[in-house]
């Protein structure tokens, strides 16, 4: 067995050995304190954004309930407001409605009164022409003597034509 790698070299094995302890020292001084310190502070980094995301969260479902809640408001005032408007909108109609059946019953009143205007009219000229109609036959029956069955058959020639106007 001449392999220098399986002999064992007490110098060699005292030499590893204080390698190994002086670069365990110099990474212990200037290389693991360093890498500590850096994993300690990544470590408070993600603490701290984890804090962060749960006051988020927390700030988001706060907001996401008032939210909510000025929706219902909303929607409560709306609801509101499209009754009163509706209730406004049927007394207008109502009032509207009333006017119009007062209007109706002026204008009909009104047509009335002319209607007994003009009928007032209309019976006047008949008067007139009865009066007219009168005289004409009295005229005829002073002019002229008649029979008194001329005079019969006069009246109710004058009566037919009265009739006539009546109607």
């Amino acid at each position: 067995m001449n392999n220098p790698l399986v002999q064992l070299d007490p110098g060699l094995f005292v030499w590893t050995i204080l390698t190994f302890l002086l670069l365990l020292f110099v990474l212990a001084k200037f290389a693991w304190k360093p890498l500590l310190k850096m994993l300690k502070e990544r470590e408070e980094l993600i603490r701290s954004s984890l804090e962060d995301a749960e006051k988020a969260k927390e700030e988001l479902e706060r907001l996401n309930s008032e939210g909510a809640a000025i929706i219902n408001q909303a929607r409560s005032e709306a609801q509101l407001i499209l009754s009163e408007g509706k209730t406004a909108a049927a007394k207008l109609r109502d009032e509207t409605l009333e006017i119009a059946k007062e209007q109706a019953k002026y204008i009909v009143g009104e047509a009335e009164k002319q209607i007994n205007v003009e009928r007032d009219k209309a019976i006047a000229e008949i008067k007139g022409e009865v009066v007219n109609i009168s005289i004409a036959v009295a005229e005829k029956l002073i002019r002229k003597n008649i029979s008194p069955e001329d005079n019969k058959t006069l009246i109710d020639q004058s009566l037919a034509q009265l009739r006539e106007y009546e109607a």
